[in-house]
């Protein structure tokens, strides 16, 4: 299968505040983006999945790419 590159917007819950958050990601679907989400911020921030809230995931193309991690990895 091909990897897609998507765009995920949403908030998630930092002491007493909802904190907004862009990332783009490379995956197979729209279930994996969200076990990434899930997992990255859980793993970085040491928070539960019920204080992430995905709002939008959004496919796009390699030219509207912004991240310069995932641009390198499909110039390749």
């Amino acid at each position: 299968m091909k990897t897609k590159i998507y765009r995920v917007q949403g908030k998630f819950i930092m002491g007493n505040s909802l904190k907004p958050f862009t990332r783009e990601l490379k995956a197979i679907g729209e279930e994996d983006i969200k076990e990434k989400i899930y997992s990255e911020f859980g793993s970085k921030h040491h928070i539960v999945r019920n204080q992430i809230h995905i709002e939008k995931i959004d496919e796009i193309t390699a030219e509207e790419v912004i991240d310069p991690l995932i641009k390198t990895l499909t110039s390749e």
